[in-house]
């Protein structure tokens, strides 16, 4: 099996992002595994685990943007903005039409200005808000810039008091799901939270490509490797060995022309380096070694 590479994992309900990644590493007789953005523990889908040097793209994979099918309940408010905090206030929302909601989640739409949960990983002076909340403080995030590019309604209906609202979501990182139900129920004067999500897409890697955890623990499974992995996230750029031997050295090579980054690539599919082109020049950020890492 491979050192270095990534897996994508169909994340069951019920369970931590950091759980899967103890799992991951038992499977991959690795500590280094790492994952691009956490899931809620009621959360299930796509998780991206890089180990090895492809914990070293990560950041990159997750800075990428994310889709969602979800499910929120109107006529309910919880502490933590999802079915699994405590009730805060119920209110009848029989009467709230589809067309009431799609005008409110309108106004989520495009770049907009979102107040976090008050129950997330988030950190305030060094601690997690979550913790916080459970020690008993009025945690109150500020609101961070994030994109939603697309919020549509799959479907209504109405259960009894409430309403359930299918939606699906493709927004930028650090946009909270959650966010959304609770700020729809809020508009709309009757409160909301969520009750379902599931994650369909990180960046390039969608359900189409993921794993079960059932064939994580039993290792029925192959794992993408870096080079590949690498270009799909940056333009690609082929090397010739005169230019590998360049970046052995951390050298600077010419220009490609790309704008950003590139995935510097040599002829027999190995990831050599990532490229930074400024100023005509294409600048090592991070060398992979076919024997060790250097990092620039």
């Amino acid at each position: 099996m491979a050192s270095d590479g990534f897996l994508v994992v169909d994340k069951p309900g019920g369970m931590t992002s950091h759980d899967v990644v103890s799992v991951a590493r038992r499977a991959l007789g690795t500590r280094k595994v790492g994952h691009a953005g956490t899931l809620d523990p009621m959360a299930t889908g796509v998780l991206v685990l890089g180990f090895g040097n492809g914990t070293r793209l990560l950041q990159y994979i997750t800075d990428g943007s994310k889709s969602y099918q979800a499910t929120m309940l109107l006529g309910i408010s919880t502490v933590s903005d999802d079915a699994d905090g405590e009730v805060l206030e119920v209110k009848d929302a029989s009467a709230i039409t589809q067309s009431e909601i799609e005008k409110t989640l309108a106004t989520m739409r495009g770049e907009i200005e979102q107040r976090p949960s008050s129950v997330s990983a988030v950190k305030v002076d060094g601690k997690r808000a979550y913790d916080r909340v459970r020690e008993g403080e009025d945690v109150q995030l500020a609101s961070r810039r994030v994109t939603i590019s697309e919020l549509r309604i799959d479907a209504v209906r109405v259960v009894g008091k409430t309403v359930e609202v299918d939606i699906f979501v493709t927004c930028s990182a650090g946009t909270f799901i959650r966010a959304i139900a609770r700020d729809c129920g809020a508009l709309l004067g009757v409160g909301g939270h969520l009750i379902s999500l599931r994650r369909t897409q990180v960046a390039a890697f969608g359900l189409d490509r993921s794993i079960t955890l059932e064939a994580l623990k039993s290792g029925d499974f192959t794992t993408l490797d870096l080079a590949t992995t690498a270009s799909t996230i940056f333009p690609s750029r082929i090397l010739d060995g005169a230019e590998e031997n360049e970046l052995h050295f951390g050298r600077v090579l010419t220009g490609s022309g790309n704008s950003g980054i590139t995935a510097g690539i040599t002829s027999d599919g190995h990831l050599n380096a990532l490229l930074e082109e400024r100023d005509g020049k294409a600048h090592p950020i991070a060398v992979f070694h076919r024997e060790q890492k250097v990092e620039k």
